[in-house]
């Protein structure tokens, strides 16, 4: 075992390097999508970057305070901190004003939190401990059982807060399980259950009646020995695959509301509605197209300036970057996050810990979902669903959030050489 000389020791100054430059990158491109020129100063505390700057110092100060704390900690008492997050979502549902149809934000006097951004670090935390056990196996159903209810109990508590992009987020832990032995079939079996919802949203029931049902004779006719057996077995899959196509349109007819149904047609191409929930897509493709390869410069951005794409400091802030930066600077925002995640990827596969691999991997899967999602927003790819883009998109509990969810892996890192195992 090593002696910790500082905070400092151990530390992987890549992720470090890499953190502050995509911060500091956040910062200008929010003082370039609200510029305002009776408020130039970009330390103007009254307008978004100034009070992103304030955020920016808290979430720089708390990643401090965590590489202070022992390594330990982090896996003792992974339980009790996610058991406290959970409360604390509880507390949110109960207790919090709707905000945009959604009950995600909790005031603690001038400040607002929106605690589902710091359940992400818990939920990861609880899963590396419970899977990190010598004694778990991912093979095992019970194994299987106990990690579904892990994801799922947050995920169901911030769905419930009607916040369905977060709630998205804790799929992206499917990675993990899989690099722990999760079999790819189950993989495989989710994406195709993937596949069968959108084309359930595609077409009407019985289209889909028909569709499956052709299937189901191709697969019995073309097998050497037709027994009534298989017949019984295909039918039976089709009975299940029906009752799922007839779930989603349930669904999406009784259970989404009126927006989230058009969004949904928009992005499907099944409704066209430039002027409504198109609305926010084409004018981000416009302004990121705008920009040309090398951009239109600094806080020239005039899809920007006037104020043309919505939520342009949050959802769309991507957008901002393709118009005043161009090809070029788009190309480099994305390596920047890929080379983060890789970075990430390798040090956890360094990990003498398997709690720290395991924690390690729920990072790089949570920034990869938010880093494609969001881009792929703002490009009209992905269904608007409000995921904020890392360390880019304007918001104290987002930055605070992800700021958190490295700088314990980054102290985890150090602290493997201090670990006897």
């Amino acid at each position: 075992m090593r002696e910790q000389r500082s905070i400092f020791d151990g530390i992987d100054w890549v992720l470090v390097i890499l953190f502050l430059l995509l911060v500091f990158m956040g910062w200008l491109n929010i003082y370039a999508a609200v510029f305002n020129e009776e408020h130039q100063s970009i330390f103007d505390t009254t307008q978004r970057y100034g009070k992103q700057l304030i955020f920016i110092g808290f979430s720089v100060f708390v990643a401090l305070v965590i590489l202070l704390i022992d390594g330990k900690f982090y896996s003792t008492f992974s339980v009790p901190i996610y058991i406290a997050n959970m409360l604390l979502l509880i507390v949110v549902l109960l207790t919090a004003k709707e905000v945009a149809g959604a009950r995600s934000w909790i005031d603690i006097g001038p400040l607002k939190l929106q605690p589902a951004e710091f359940a992400k670090s818990a939920t990861a935390l609880a899963l590396a401990s419970f899977l990190g056990d010598i004694n778990t196996r991912m093979k095992d159903l019970q194994t299987k059982v106990i990690a579904g209810i892990i994801l799922g109990i947050p995920a169901a508590l911030i769905l419930l807060q009607n916040d369905t992009g977060s709630m998205l987020v804790f799929g992206a832990f499917a990675l993990v399980l899989y690099r722990e032995g999760l079999s790819g079939n189950i993989l495989l079996l989710g994406l195709a259950f993937a596949v069968l919802f959108i084309f359930s949203l595609l077409f009407t029931p019985l289209t889909m009646l028909i569709i499956l049902g052709s299937i189901g004779l191709i697969a019995f006719f073309f097998q050497r020995k037709k027994t009534w057996k298989l017949g019984l077995g295909i039918g039976g899959i089709l009975v299940v695959l029906m009752g799922f196509v007839y779930s989603v349109d349930y669904l999406f007819n009784n259970v989404l509301e009126p927006h989230q149904q058009v969004r949904i047609n928009v992005l499907l191409g099944k409704e066209d509605d430039p002027k409504g929930a198109g609305y926010n897509v084409n004018q981000s493709k416009i302004a990121i197209g705008s920009g040309g390869f090398t951009g239109k410069g600094f806080l020239k951005g005039t899809q920007t300036k006037y104020d043309f794409v919505p939520e342009q400091t949050t959802d769309f802030i991507f957008c901002t970057v393709g118009e005043e930066w161009g090809f070029l600077g788009t190309f480099v925002v994305i390596a920047l996050f890929t080379a983060l995640i890789l970075r990430i990827l390798y040090i956890s596969e360094r990990q003498r810990s398997a709690f720290t691999r395991i924690y390690g991997y729920c990072v790089a899967s949570i920034f990869l979902f938010h880093f494609m999602i969001n881009i792929g927003m703002t490009i009209g790819l992905m269904p608007v669903i409000g995921i904020p883009l890392p360390f880019f998109s304007y918001g104290g509990s987002s930055l605070l959030g992800f700021t958190i969810l490295l700088f314990i892996f980054i102290k985890l890192d150090g602290y493997r050489l201090q670990q006897l195992r």
